[in-house]
């Protein structure tokens, strides 16, 4: 018998989940099927900048472009940490919010350090 409440306790999950899948494949099928395909000259042209490239595309990056990769990480790791510590706050205790208050603290650091390095000026 419990494996027959199991069953009834999953369905609306199992019925949600069919349901996505059966809507998604219609619809990228659909899309498959119905858009255009045929490639015009506007649209084979250059793509990056709208005029073609004067140098190969294999010539070295400047580090500021490295640089403003590695604050996007770390500003996007610690908004991934924010927002589950923010929803939650009320169920942690001090410990925890002094641990959340320490990373923030180490990340603005991190954050000054490379503002007075000039990793953020584009001369």
């Amino acid at each position: 018998m419990p494996i027959i409440l199991m069953i009834q306790s999953y369905f609306s999950i199992f019925l949600f989940f069919s349901t996505s899948v059966i809507l998604s494949s219609i619809i990228f099928f659909l899309s498959f099927f119905v858009s255009t395909k045929a490639d015009d000259s506007e649209k084979l042209s250059a793509y990056e900048c709208g005029f073609n490239p004067f140098l190969d595309s294999r010539n070295e990056f400047e580090i500021k472009f490295y640089l403003v990769a590695i604050l996007f990480i770390i500003f996007d790791l610690e908004i991934s940490f924010l927002f589950p510590f923010c929803s939650g706050c009320d169920l942690f205790n001090f410990s925890g919010f002094f641990s959340m208050i320490i990373f923030l603290l180490l990340l603005t650091v991190g954050f000054i350090y490379e503002w007075q390095k000039g990793a953020l000026d584009w001369n």
